[in-house]
């Protein structure tokens, strides 16, 4: 979960430095460039379930539900950036452009200090001890067992079911409908311009 983010981060800071220089270079392709690489990035679901699995159960839905808030604080700033009184101008909407490789810059920075998922350790990677130490450092020094238990539990509940690869799931009838509906609602969202604003 963490090597994505860190490799999600370059990235978006690439797609950004591609957007910042377009200017300079004369080029809307590298708008264009840039933009696709935004829409390619797997910031929201990565960051829900990275958020989701590093919380206590009890504030899980918390750190959520704070995920969308801060999302939609970015879009809102970015709208009022975009005013022609600040970063809209024919001279500085390079910079706006740019913009959305400052937040990735600064969890590049933070996010090695973070421990991995303990769900991710435990569950993939069998790592009881690491799973205890990432929890000790996430959660503090306390009792924690019971989450470790729940962790386990879903662990075996996992093994009784049958993980499909991305081609199975494409053959499989059952999922069919399912799966053209989550290709089009992806489609349309990135079509209807929300990661522009």
């Amino acid at each position: 979960r963490k090597k994505c983010l860190l490799c999600n981060n370059v990235l978006m800071i690439v797609a950004a430095t591609i957007m910042g220089c377009s200017k300079i270079s004369q080029s809307f392709e590298m708008i264009l460039i840039g933009r696709f690489m935004c829409g390619v990035s797997l910031c929201v679901p990565l960051h829900h379930q990275y958020v989701g699995e590093i919380s206590p159960r009890k504030l899980r839905g918390f750190a959520n539900s704070t995920s969308s808030f801060f999302w939609t604080l970015g879009k809102a700033i970015g709208q009022i950036s975009g005013q022609r009184e600040l970063l809209g101008s024919r001279s500085l909407w390079p910079m706006l452009m740019a913009s959305c490789g400052l937040p990735a810059l600064v969890q590049l920075v933070t996010l090695p200090f973070f421990p991995e998922s303990p769900p991710y350790l435990l569950m993939q990677k069998g790592d009881q001890e690491g799973c205890k130490k990432a929890i000790r450092q996430l959660w503090g020094e306390g009792q924690h067992q019971a989450e470790i238990d729940d962790i386990m539990k879903e662990k075996a509940t996992m093994k009784n079911t049958k993980i499909l690869s991305v081609l199975e799931l494409v053959r499989e009838p059952a999922f069919r409908w399912q799966l053209y509906m989550i290709v089009i609602l992806t489609a349309t969202i990135q079509l209807c311009g929300i990661n522009a604003v």
